[in-house]
């Protein structure tokens, strides 16, 4: 899912930071591609059990990000279901057969992966402070809005609501989120360095088109399967059935407003994807020189 400063980015890459920061540069982009590569091939593994130690059955675990970093949960959810969650879980009818273990796997996803994505995720914080210091050339707004909407589905959605890390949601959307980070992490590594192989080149426009849908999807529905049961309108059913508080207003504020910048997001990575392949025309599939 390339972002709205990748452009930008591949400009300035070869006139781009040198010496210790730029070797710095390089160890970040490409520790962060081997942490999200580990998280993928967690993921790929458990969910069509390559290994063949992943059953195919519901499992939970009261092993959160949190409980493996400080020993033990930092907060009780209150929210342990939702209509969205019986909704997708009556969707298990409706699947091939084939497909039904890897559902199943899918809501147990959570206990795998999630400590792990929670941690890898976390160290994106870097991300900003590179920028507020000028190491990378890249908008301080756009980049602090990315990085904060995935800390947000960390620890924000599936940290604090237990209903979630069983969501099937939750794997499709780490496995969009490890995908495109295991393809833009040594895409920026290879600018930094003074290559562009092409075929990297084209997998960070290209694998978008699926992985983009796919992951800002998930996170909008898993945002969804937080919110309270009872009408968002105060009345006295909202007070038997569990009113909604400020925090769950925000959160669905958040997902009507998930739609519209998804589909601004996609189309302007059509249109860089237009300009950045339609340059690249003509090109071999030779490494370029370094500068």
């Amino acid at each position: 899912m390339p972002s709205a400063t990748d452009a930008r980015t591949r400009k300035n890459a070869k006139r781009g930071p040198r010496g210790i920061v730029k070797w710095y540069l390089v160890a970040y982009n490409v520790l962060s591609a081997l942490g999200w590569s580990y998280v993928l091939f967690i993921t790929v593994n458990h969910l069509f059990n390559i290994n063949g130690k992943s059953p195919a059955e519901t499992t939970s675990s009261s092993k959160t990000a949190s409980s493996a970093l400080s020993g033990y949960i930092s907060s009780i959810p209150f929210l342990r279901d939702s209509s969205l969650g019986r909704a997708v879980t009556g969707l298990e009818g409706q699947l091939p057969p084939a497909l039904v273990p890897v559902y199943r796997r899918a809501t147990s996803a959570y206990a795998h992966v999630g400590p792990q994505t929670a941690f890898v995720q976390t160290f994106a914080i870097l991300e900003i402070v590179h920028v507020l210091l000028g190491w990378v050339r890249s908008p301080v707004q756009t980049t602090a809005m990315q990085v904060a909407s995935r800390l947000f589905l960390v620890w924000g959605v599936v940290e604090q609501f237990e209903g979630v890390r069983t969501n099937p949601l939750y794997a499709s959307m780490v496995f969009a989120w490890s995908a495109t980070e295991s393809i833009r992490y040594p895409f920026y590594a290879c600018n930094l360095l003074g290559y562009e192989p092409y075929p990297l080149l084209y997998l960070r426009y290209t694998t978008f088109y699926a992985l983009y849908p796919l992951g800002a999807g998930s996170e909008a529905f898993l945002i969804y399967a937080t919110l309270p049961k009872s009408s968002p309108i105060p009345s006295w059913q909202s007070w038997v059935q569990g009113m909604w508080r400020p925090a769950d207003y925000i959160r669905a504020g958040l997902f009507a407003i998930w739609w519209p910048g998804l589909y601004v997001m996609y189309t302007y990575m059509i249109s860089q994807r237009r300009k950045v392949l339609g340059a690249s025309q003509g090109r071999t599939l030779q490494t370029p020189k370094r500068d």
